[in-house]
């Protein structure tokens, strides 16, 4: 496929910039058409032991380890205690992670770390243990992937220059798709969603067009495991919905640097010192 002319200029936005979005909290929100939003309670939330260095993802393995990609390599979070422990043996930033949804398949993407003899950019690199290691899939020495999306079918990811790339088999080859600058991305069957400069767009068509979603909550971050979305607006509260089109408002959550869902009740957002779960 080819990339089209571009609906917008297109500006690099790397994953440390939507925690910039998420300011503190605000009055109430008001309800539009598709939202039901209320004043919902804080989530609950515990603190980091030891702290990280700055979040750039999270994924819930199939065994129910939760893990984040940070400046200095993957570090697993104990959800109830906070504590948290080296993944493997890479020290490499993280700049990009996603995972499947219910599955130990990672992908990732950034820079090497100190001990790292590996070019720079790192391109992209999937783990199957859930992160325990890692193997080359392309574009090294050429992408550092500041947003990246996938599931059992597609790959997408935003390479902070052009716009996005989409992949069928799993990284090893790319299409070009839009030329837009997603500040976050997830995939369900329903479609590609991304947030851009003019907040929820959603594809229909593997990522290679996308249209605004007509009263949609102003997220600054997306989630999706499944059938389920999960994102946080530039207030700090969580939504979810099923289609992308419905939403409801769950916790307030306030800062936050990055977002996983787990289903249509669960998810988790974090600080590099603060877990809390949405439901």
């Amino acid at each position: 496929m080819k990339l089209g002319i571009p609906r917008r200029a297109v500006a690099a936005v790397t994953s440390g910039v939507l925690g910039l979005f998420v300011v503190a909290l605000v009055g109430g929100c008001n309800s539009t058409s598709g939202l039901q939003a209320d004043n919902g309670p804080a989530a609950s939330s515990v603190d980091l032991a030891p702290a990280l260095s700055h979040l750039h993802g999270l994924h819930m393995t199939a065994g129910g380890t939760l893990v984040a990609g940070t400046h200095t390599g993957l570090f697993a979070i104990d959800p109830a205690t906070g504590v948290t422990s080296r993944v493997g043996d890479s020290e490499d930033d993280f700049m990009g992670l996603t995972g499947v949804a219910g599955s130990d398949t990672l992908y990732s993407s950034g820079h090497p770390g100190r001990s790292s003899s590996a070019p720079n950019p790192l391109g992209l690199r999937a783990s199957v243990d859930g992160g325990q290691t890692w193997t080359d899939k392309s574009l090294v020495g050429q992408v550092d992937f500041h947003a990246l999306a996938a599931d059992r079918d597609i790959l997408v990811g935003f390479d902070g220059t052009t716009g996005l790339r989409v992949s069928s088999d799993g990284g090893v080859t790319w299409s070009p798709g839009a030329a837009l600058a997603a500040r976050s991305l997830a995939t369900t069957a329903t479609g590609v969603w991304a947030i851009t400069e003019i907040g929820l767009e959603r594809s229909t068509d593997s990522a290679r067009s996308f249209s605004p979603v007509p009263d949609a909550p102003s997220l600054v971050m997306i989630a999706a495991a499944e059938q389920a979305l999960w994102g946080l607006d530039e207030n700090g509260y969580a939504w979810h919905s099923l289609d992308g089109t419905s939403w409801q408002q769950s916790s307030y959550v306030g800062p936050a640097e990055a977002l996983t869902a787990i289903d249509n009740t669960t998810a988790y957002a974090a600080t590099n010192e603060t877990l809390r779960l949405l439901s």
